[in-house]
């Protein structure tokens, strides 16, 4: 299938219940990127036209006025790019916290050609280790909690353009989980590309740092 015919109209579905304030999480477009390789951190475009889709299909929801925080990779750049030139009524920027993993040298290889012992020491100590030598869960789940946090205290709703990883944390985040010991407590559901979610922003005050 196409990227192009894969990027079904967007679909937004609310998680929890609370304030009026969400944060709507949107997926990148279908990236440019050969099946069954790692590009986590990797900065690549995503299909162009899927990515206009996608945006066409965002002016139309969003309300007046909220603001739009972008990952600085550029497939998701892109989009917040094409969300712009519909909809100048939105507030943009980029935020750092909103990248995916950093996956280190593990970037740009593919799935299977990983040793199996990497994968092994990263089921093991799944929330410090650092698959790939520069990014643990630990980290991801830190840098998305502290936007998180920022977007609950400030009580507005927000829009991030960005990745399933992210997406992921967020979801626990939502739940209340700042913490998960073990690889099957990681959310395996995530939009699919050009899709998006939405989550009631709650919380009890901002939280400690992760560690």
């Amino acid at each position: 299938m196409s990227a192009v015919a894969a990027n079904l109209p967007l679909a937004t579905a609310t998680v929890g219940s609370g304030g009026s304030a969400t944060l709507t999480l949107v997926r990148h477009a279908q990236p440019l990127v050969a099946p069954g390789r790692c590009y986590g951190a990797l900065d690549m475009p995503a299909d162009a036209t899927a990515t206009q889709q996608t945006a066409q299909a965002l002016a139309q929801q969003l309300p007046s006025g909220v603001q739009v925080i972008s990952s600085p990779l550029q497939r998701c750049e892109l989009l917040a790019q094409y969300l712009e030139g519909l909809r100048t009524d939105l507030v943009y920027k980029t935020d750092a916290r909103l990248v995916e993993m950093n996956f280190g040298s593990f970037e740009g290889q593919r799935w299977d050609s990983i040793d199996q012992q990497a994968y092994a020491a990263w089921t093991a100590d799944f929330w410090q280790h650092r698959f790939g030598g520069l990014e643990s869960v630990a980290d991801v789940m830190a840098r998305v909690a502290s936007a998180w946090d920022e977007a609950v205290v400030l009580d507005q709703s927000q829009v991030w353009i960005t990745h399933a990883g992210v997406i992921r944390a967020a979801t626990l985040l939502s739940q209340g989980v700042r913490r998960i010991e073990q690889a099957t407590d990681w959310p395996q559901a995530a939009p699919a590309f050009g899709q998006s979610v939405a989550l009631a922003l709650r919380g009890q005050g901002v939280q400690p740092p992760i560690s």
